[in-house]
């Protein structure tokens, strides 16, 4: 028989093992080659939020983050720092929703007693009474339809403005 003949580090005649260790080569790792630039981050855990959008909500902000050619994530992220530096605007942005949404659930109040009422009229009217509320319940029917016509228009006309700036 001739010399050893060393295939994958075995010596000739037993069986070299293909992916377990080798000959030669214990201890070593191996290395791959890392593809582009690594990116330098903090040795902290980065924070992760959750945001849940309707469909209209998640297409006006794919369209802001297509305008300026931003991801989603980056353009709420950049679009909530901005927002949080400046309370003033965004304090007066919020108080104008909150007196929109209490204006709202008065309103609902208002529609509900006029319901009520209209209800109560067209009972008494069925059975061959009189009403002499009835001016009243019209007259409260009227505010609420008012109050809502008025809440509608600031949402709308805040709406128009938002729309313009953007």
């Amino acid at each position: 028989m001739a010399g050893p003949v060393q295939r994958q580090g075995a010596p000739d005649g037993e069986a070299a093992t293909e992916g377990g260790s080798q000959q030669g080569k214990a201890g070593r790792t191996r290395r791959t080659k890392i593809k582009g630039k690594a990116r330098l981050r903090e040795k902290k855990q980065r924070h992760a939020q959750s945001v849940r959008l309707s469909d209209h909500e998640h297409a006006i902000i794919q369209a802001g983050a297509d305008a300026v050619g931003m991801s989603v994530a980056g353009f709420l992220a950049h679009s909530a720092l901005a927002a949080a530096r400046d309370q003033s605007r965004t304090a007066v942005t919020i108080a104008t929703e909150r007196d929109v949404l209490t204006e709202l659930f008065a309103m609902r109040r208002q529609f509900g007693w006029a319901g009520s009422n209209l209800n109560q009229v067209a009972k008494a009217l069925n059975s061959g009474g009189e009403v002499p509320y009835l001016k009243e319940v019209l007259a409260d029917v009227h505010r609420a339809a008012n109050a809502a016509k008025k809440a509608v228009d600031r949402v709308a006309d805040r709406q128009e403005q938002e729309d313009e700036a953007a």
